[in-house]
């Protein structure tokens, strides 16, 4: 029987990662022909990218309350939501959908997420009251799943549905660098700097193609970076790719023989398609993935030391072998919503 459902997430920025979940979502839904109300930033954006579903502004509270009223389960996911890394302000929005929601009696089912960090304590607080109220929650990584359990709160592991995925590995790589950076409070001009250098020193022979995913947040760093390489080696070959559509930048990044990530998804489509990686740790999720596949990691703060060596020695063929065990686990979800 078709139900509708309202989609809450971080959606409409046209950032890859949640992107391309809101589009796995919206996939799995549509085959069992349910009805789909997307909440976003940008609903003629995100209506435009799908067929037969509706969307409402992600401050037009009137609407939110309507459709909360309307719909018969909300998917409050996937990413890290539910965190006050971020702000505050971003942590308690996504609770209100999730509480108004149950204050309505609706299903709610959070999906896939990444639980935390969270550092004030009302809003730890909160989150652990309101969650335990939730029908059914995934999380995709085992320090969430164990937070939960320490508040009682049962939970079910999944990997990221970015691992689901059908990305074509490349067995003949091109001579190509991809390095995908983002804006970051400690991202430092010094960082880019020894970034630039480390790239040159080692890949001067090779073309460095430098992804923005999300150019509201990514665009400025990545040309900063683009700017310090040619200021170091004019010779270097460099292209920023910006606009791109989901599909073009698992595309691209599947022929690079190296990528050097940032953003967690990022990452993930470097290890679907067997590129050697090296991480910047910016953010909790990413150590997390880095230490899951042995992957060398940068730190912002810290000095650049012998990641490169690391990188260049790296078996791509030997960490797929762990990547090829991440299938997302969809069985859950699906009798949650029956």
């Amino acid at each position: 029987m078709a139900k509708r459902f309202l989609l809450s997430g971080y959606f409409g920025f046209k950032n890859f990662g949640d992107e391309e979940i809101l589009s796995l979502l919206i996939q799995k839904l549509q085959q069992a022909q349910h009805r789909i109300t997307v909440i976003s930033s940008d609903p003629k954006f995100t209506k435009s990218q799908y067929k037969d579903i509706k969307s409402i502004y992600t401050f037009n509270f009137n609407e939110i309350l309507s459709a909360i009223a309307k719909a018969d389960v909300i998917v409050s996911g996937g990413g890290s939501l539910l965190q006050d890394a971020t702000s505050l302000k971003s942590l308690f929005y996504y609770l209100f959908i999730i509480f108004t929601a149950l204050i309505f009696g609706k299903k709610v089912i959070i999906f896939a997420q990444g639980i935390g960090p969270i550092d004030n304590n009302f809003g730890e607080f909160c989150t652990r009251v309101i969650l335990k109220h939730c029908s059914y929650i995934s999380v995709r990584d085992e320090k969430s799943y164990e937070l939960l359990k320490s508040w009682g709160i049962n939970a079910e592991l999944v990997c990221d549905p970015i691992f689901s995925l059908n990305v074509q590995n490349k067995e003949e790589k091109k001579e190509v660098v991809a390095v995908q950076l983002r804006d970051f409070p400690t991202m430092s001009e010094k960082f880019i700097t020894d970034l630039s250098n480390k790239v040159c020193e080692n890949f001067s022979d090779k073309k460095i193609e430098i992804y923005s995913f999300q150019d509201s947040i990514d665009y400025d760093v990545c040309k900063k970076f683009e700017n310090k390489l040619h200021e170091i080696n004019p010779d270097i070959k460099t292209t920023i790719y910006s606009g791109l559509t989901n599909t073009q930048i698992t595309e691209n990044i599947s022929k690079a023989q190296y990528l050097i990530g940032m953003r967690f998804h990022s990452i993930i489509i470097g290890l679907l398609a067997k590129c050697k990686i090296l991480t910047i740790n910016y953010d909790i999720k990413v150590g997390k993935i880095a230490k899951e596949f042995d992957l060398p990691s940068l730190q912002l703060k810290k000095e650049i030391t012998n990641q490169f060596e690391t990188l260049k020695n790296e078996q791509p063929e030997k960490i797929y072998e762990k990547v090829k065990t991440k299938k997302f686990n969809w069985s859950g979800f699906i009798n949650a919503i029956k």
